[in-house]
């Protein structure tokens, strides 16, 4: 049968969905982190760190729906890109998988034995949990921008020559110090809407801090990738509805390349302006004790920082640092265009569904949790 919608446009709905899951799953899972990372600092007592833990506790399994549904777009949509940065990153993403494990283990078993040290071992579970995946996430967008070492042979098998160590390159660690300060301010934008004293305070103190500290990291990590990050570029033509095939290309490595996009099409600047702007809103709404709208600028703000190296590098999606020929782009390295259609149709049905679902969910879990509602005989954690 005919497909309503040409290859060349759903290739890039695709792009486009990818990264709005992206950015669904750092909004949604990400103050679940940054709130874990903020756990053995904020919450002084049992019953703070309580309060904090059942701030999340009725939401954070739905939330990481968000990084499911990315890793499954990637794998249907992007079948090169699931396989080369799953294979590749193998390690680390089996670290974050492995902290992630630790979260629902730590949350449901803390309250199981009544003894200070094991609950004490649960909150470092926790903290563990919310800081190495967000650590791991800024790296590995890093290492996007200055592409990862794999090549194609002529059957186009990919081949990763990198190591993990690899990975942890300054350039890459200061990208992750961005995603950790980020996560965290959103996760205590978040406390502050849900908590009440002396716990609503310290969450208003520490957003402020790391929202300044979110802005001032991303500004320095756009000045390191402009002085000393080269980007990627295609030479050769480009047909956007050709076969999936990405040796069929040329690619240069060139200074300043990252760049091309904020010069050709001056609407992608409105990334970096929100991903500097968003934190600085934060601040100053937290500042003025204005929660909800500092959750709203801090969700802004990482929309704004996750969509600024996405857009430079588009339409590279995994550029190849070994073989940069090899890299992949938007136009070469997608499924079918019968599948990303049929894909499509299912997306268009049960996302909307998954959001009204979630928002009714966070309509019957609002307000605070004060220490009352944790009273014996509550289901508490």
């Amino acid at each position: 049968m005919p497909i309503p919608i040409d290859y060349e446009t759903l290739r890039i709905i695709w792009w486009a969905l990818l990264g709005i899951l992206l950015i669904g799953f750092a909004i949604m899972d990400g103050f679940d982190l940054g709130t874990a990372i903020l756990l053995p600092f904020m919450g002084r007592t049992d019953l703070e760190r309580r309060m904090l833990i059942n701030s999340v506790g009725p939401v954070w399994e739905g939330n990481q729906v968000w990084f499911i549904l990315g890793g499954g777009a990637a794998f249907a949509a992007w079948p090169p890109l699931y396989a080369i940065s799953f294979s590749g990153f193998y390690l680390a993403m089996l670290l974050v998988l492995l902290a992630l494990i630790l979260r629902p283990v730590a949350i449901k078993f803390r309250s199981k034995i009544d003894d200070d040290t094991w609950r004490t071992v649960c909150d470092i579970a926790l903290f563990i949990s919310g800081i190495v995946p967000a650590l791991i996430f800024g790296v590995a967008f890093g290492n996007l921008l200055l592409g990862v070492p794999f090549h194609l042979d002529d059957e186009l098998r990919a081949h990763y020559t990198g190591s993990f160590f690899g990975l942890l390159n300054p350039f890459a660690l200061l990208c992750g110090l961005v995603s950790v300060a980020m996560l965290t301010a959103h996760g205590a934008a978040y406390a502050y809407l849900k908590t009440v004293e002396p716990l609503e305070e310290r969450a208003r103190r520490a957003g402020f801090r790391f929202s300044i500290a979110t802005a001032a990291l991303f500004a320095l990590a756009g000045l390191a990738a402009y002085a000393f990050v080269k980007g990627y570029a295609v030479t050769s033509a480009i047909d956007p509805a050709g076969p999936s095939n990405p040796l069929r290309k040329s690619v240069a490595v060139a200074d300043g390349a990252w760049l091309a996009n904020y010069r050709t099409q001056p609407w992608t600047l409105f990334a970096p302006v929100l991903g500097l702007a968003g934190p600085l809103l934060a601040a100053a709404f937290l500042a003025s004790r204005r929660g909800g709208l500092a959750f709203v600028a801090s969700a802004i703000g990482i929309l704004g920082i996750i969509a600024t190296p996405g857009l430079a590098m588009f339409p590279f999606i995994l550029p190849s640092s070994s073989q940069p020929n090899a890299s992949l782009t938007v136009w070469d390295s997608s499924s079918s265009h019968m599948t990303l259609f049929v894909m499509l149709i299912a997306t268009a049905i049960f996302l909307p569904l998954i959001m009204a679902y979630t928002a009714w969910v966070y309509r019957v879990m609002r307000g605070k949790v004060t220490p009352e509602m944790l009273g014996p005989g509550q289901h508490s954690y």
